[in-house]
């Protein structure tokens, strides 16, 4: 009986991988290039059957990424960013035909182990899995700079490879492998000059019978439960003589959404400046983010123990914290059932978060895996830019929590508008929670005004009005709703609209800095 263990495994990627693979990818590249963690969330959390690493004696050592798409859109000219959706795995499509090879990266210090070729053979195995026609990808050429003059058109070059007058270090691999040239793809990707910015157009055909082969109606993502029961509280605020007071009242919400069996529960933003009432007098700005802030280790001990305790993942609205630089943010704090915490900084203070709290926008905008799937997190006015929920979007996110704070009905809607647009623009979930009620005694959070909401893509599919449950106006209460994740999934490859689908990645993208 042998007790050594493998040296070498090829498993699928998860998320955890993410931060072994950074240093994977600026090591090849440099700094500044290769995927973000973003993108590589969203290409696991798009098709994580698609995913692989190579680890060696546990240290990660290469990296495979793949995708499903239609044969018709990988055998058309195309570039790297526009087949990729900017990196992200975005075109992913569970009904397409064939498997596209979107990259192959093995560390330099151990590449004599054939990763590339396991890599390659799992591929085969993966599209064989599928049923699908074949794989495809654009291949680099970067011997091709080299012969340039003697061979302007790339093409050429690429003949002379196949014909072993010339060998490429890449293309005469590929061809190995038994794959095909079956054109050269111009301008595939602006960074790559070895390449002349060129690539070949690969194809590996799947040796079973082609005409017996159909694309299968996709079955997406099947890690995800089927549906996903979720809660709003309508929190209100009054005066209170106790931080037990407070506390009291979150645990109530958080028992009956429990008791009705809910994945989450979400409260809104802000919601913890209710213990600034505690005080016997009004306090200034400075003082009352001292004070509050006094109260965050009381605030995530409490809340992280609720979640574990009633089985339930929390998204807890949001509290201004004072960050290591001294600067004050507007951070949502997430507590799932497994006992961690998550962190998501508001990105756009509203002008009078800015001029009466001194709060300052964060960075960076990531989804947050949970036993229900990826999700994201925008406060309030974040859900006014578009480009916040198609990031996360990008990323995975199959539903989006909205804490908010809105003073008058104004200000409300046009949360609710925006939020109900990020629905139907990006074919996902949206639940908004908000507060309501009073607090005299606590500066610029005198008034309030909501309707808080589960919201829907807007087609067959789901409720009429694209509202899954809603709130009475400024009542203190709790919305619950069954969210389907296989209707969503479904509606977005074969909806009356595929807002997702029919992305224009050839003339717009999305880019994030950081």
């Amino acid at each position: 009986m042998s007790t050594s263990k493998s040296k070498l495994v090829i498993r699928n990627a998860t998320p955890k991988d993410i931060p072994a693979l950074l240093p994977l990818y600026e090591k090849a590249y440099g700094v500044g290039f290769g995927y973000t963690a973003d993108q590589i969330a969203g290409q696991i959390n798009r098709f994580p059957d698609g995913q692989f690493v190579a680890e060696f004696e546990g240290r990660i050592v290469g990296h495979c990424v793949t995708f499903i798409i239609s044969s018709s859109v990988a055998m058309a000219q195309h570039t790297w960013n526009e087949i990729t959706g900017g990196g992200f795995a975005a075109r992913h499509d569970p009904d397409g035909d064939m498997l596209y090879g979107m990259d192959v990266l093995v560390d330099s210090e151990f590449r004599r182990l054939r990763i590339g070729q396991r890599f390659y053979k799992i591929r085969q195995d993966l599209c064989q899995w599928h049923e699908l026609k074949g794989i495809m990808f654009g291949g680099r050429i970067p011997g091709y700079h080299r012969h340039a003059k003697q061979y302007p058109n790339p093409a050429d070059y690429v003949e002379a490879v196949r014909e072993s007058k010339l060998r490429d270090p890449v293309l005469s691999f590929q061809l190995r492998q038994g794959f095909e040239v079956i054109g050269v793809l111009k301008n595939y990707m602006a960074e790559d000059l070895e390449s002349g910015t060129h690539a070949t157009q690969m194809l590996w055909r799947n040796p079973l019978a082609q005409e017996k082969i159909k694309a299968k109606p996709g079955s997406g993502n099947t890690s995800l439960p089927e549906r996903v029961r979720v809660a709003t509280v309508q929190f209100q605020m009054r005066r209170i003589n106790l931080i037990d007071d407070f506390e009291q009242q979150v645990e109530y919400f958080v028992d009956i959404a429990s008791d009705y069996r809910a994945d989450f529960v979400t409260f809104p933003e802000l919601f913890t400046l209710q213990l600034l009432s505690l005080e016997n007098k009004p306090l200034g700005p400075v003082e009352s983010i001292q004070k509050i802030s006094e109260y965050t280790p009381r605030f995530i001990a409490f809340m992280e123990k609720l979640a574990v305790a009633y089985n339930i993942n929390i998204i807890g609205g949001s509290h201004p914290s004072e960050m290591a630089d001294g600067d004050i943010h507007n951070v949502a704090y997430i507590f799932l059932r497994d006992g961690s915490v998550h962190t998501q900084e508001k990105l756009h203070p509203t002008p009078s978060e800015q001029s009466w709290w001194n709060i300052k926008g964060g960075e960076g905008n990531h989804v947050i895996q949970t036993d229900c799937g990826p999700i994201g997190v925008m406060i309030c006015y974040d859900s006014e830019f578009p480009e916040v929920a198609r990031h996360l979007v990008d990323q995975g996110a199959l539903m989006l929590f909205v804490p908010f704070c809105t003073d008058e009905r104004r200000g409300y809607l046009r949360v609710r508008y925006c939020c109900q647009a990020r629905a139907i623009e990006n074919q996902c979930y949206v639940v908004m929670s908000g507060v309501v009620g009073n607090l005299p005694n606590v500066e610029n959070m005198d008034i309030h005004y909501a309707e808080s909401c589960i919201l829907t893509p807007s087609d067959f599919a789901f409720s009429r009005d694209g509202v899954a449950a809603d709130t009475a106006a400024n009542t203190e209460t709790i919305a619950l709703a069954d969210l389907s994740l296989s209707d969503l999934l479904t509606a977005r490859q074969s909806g009356a609209v595929r807002n997702l689908k029919d992305r224009r990645f050839d003339l717009y993208r999305v880019a994030w800095k950081k």
